[in-house]
């Protein structure tokens, strides 16, 4: 069995490292500091996993974050769940990224390492 692929983008950061977690549930680990860097992996590599942060961007028009071009991305990937951690604060600008694009799951922070393991475990069941 092929290991499964975690793309982990971290463009802000402030938290826990979470490498070791995933590599204890037998994933590979990708790491990308920018939405940009992700999107490249993304169009070389179709990751069972993508954990990425809502950062709100007032600045953009007509976008949320730039996590809306990560989920663009993602949408043609129906088997690749998308694990997005945020600050409770933007939790209505995330919401309105929600009612467009599938998420697998949102953790606020401070994310609980448990609770992201057993969500990990869920997702990675879905893809199995």
């Amino acid at each position: 069995m092929a290991e499964k692929l975690l793309l982990s983008i971290v463009e802000m950061g402030g938290y826990p490292d979470f490498s070791g977690l995933y590599r204890c549930k037998g994933l590979h680990v990708e790491t990308a500091d920018s939405m940009r860097k992700a999107i490249k992996v993304l169009k070389k590599a179709r990751p069972d996993v993508v954990v990425a942060e809502f950062n709100f961007q007032s600045d953009f028009r007509d976008r949320t974050s730039s996590l809306e071009s990560l989920m663009a991305t993602v949408a043609p990937m129906p088997a690749t769940r998308v694990i997005v951690f945020y600050e409770e604060p933007q939790r209505s600008q995330l919401d309105r990224l929600l009612a467009v694009f599938d998420v697998f799951e949102a953790l606020a922070f401070p994310i609980d390492e448990q609770r992201l393991s057993i969500v990990l475990d869920r997702a990675l069941e879905k893809t199995a």
